[in-house]
């Protein structure tokens, strides 16, 4: 289970992927600290994706794991989620947020420039994530992710995720940037994984190495 207190450091976002199950995916918040779950559609249609995420939510939840619907908001609404990740142009997006402020977070994603990232951020969503879903097939993270979220790190205030790679260890390389927030898909969740051993040993790391933020 989570710890009551967060730690004053970068925290671990988990990304659900394909063909993994709800069962698969609550065991790892046995691990230990979990800020965020985010939730892809992938490829499932409406109906299915929502009975995906009416089996995580309440767990998640009760484990204190916001969990974020991608793209859906009136999925969102119907399982009960903390929030919606949006990768849209900067007027959806400004739509999205006055849509449902008050109601759920919104999160962004998509840019692969800084000037796209500044241009998101202008509309203040509650985090910038770099990086791809499904794209953590390598063991160290995407150099330009990296590069972007120690940018925006050092500038924004606004908070940010950044993905991590398919070995566990990068989670430190994520760390040294300054991010918010690592995320953990293939590292956690690959075949012949124990997920709750992943996040143990992730926490483990991070506990170690990532530097600690001004309170």
């Amino acid at each position: 289970m989570n710890e009551a207190t967060p730690p004053n450091r970068c925290r671990i976002v988990l990304i659900a992927p394909p063909l993994v199950t709800p069962e698969h995916i609550c065991t790892a918040f046995d691990g230990g600290d979990v800020a965020s779950l985010i939730l892809p559609e992938n490829g499932m249609d409406d109906a299915a994706f929502q009975a995906f995420a009416e089996k995580i939510v309440p767990i998640a939840q009760a484990a204190g794991v916001a969990v974020i619907i991608v793209g859906d908001s009136r999925i969102a609404g119907r399982v009960h989620a903390d929030g919606i990740h949006v990768e849209a142009n900067r007027r959806e997006l400004a739509e999205t947020i006055e849509r449902l402020a008050g109601k759920m977070m919104v999160g962004a994603g998509g840019a692969k420039t800084r000037d796209d990232a500044l241009e998101l951020g202008e509309e203040r969503p509650d985090y910038m994530f770099f990086g791809r879903f499904g794209y953590d097939n390598k063991p160290e993270p995407h150099h330009r992710n990296l590069a972007l979220g120690e940018w925006w790190a050092q500038m924004i205030q606004i908070p940010c995720i950044v993905m991590a790679g398919s070995e566990l260890a990068s989670v430190e390389t994520v760390a040294a940037t300054g991010a918010e927030f690592v995320a953990l898909s293939s590292a956690v969740f690959a075949d012949g994984l124990d997920p709750r051993a992943a996040v143990a040993a992730a926490n483990a790391l991070l506990d170690q190495t990532a530097p600690r933020f001004e309170v």
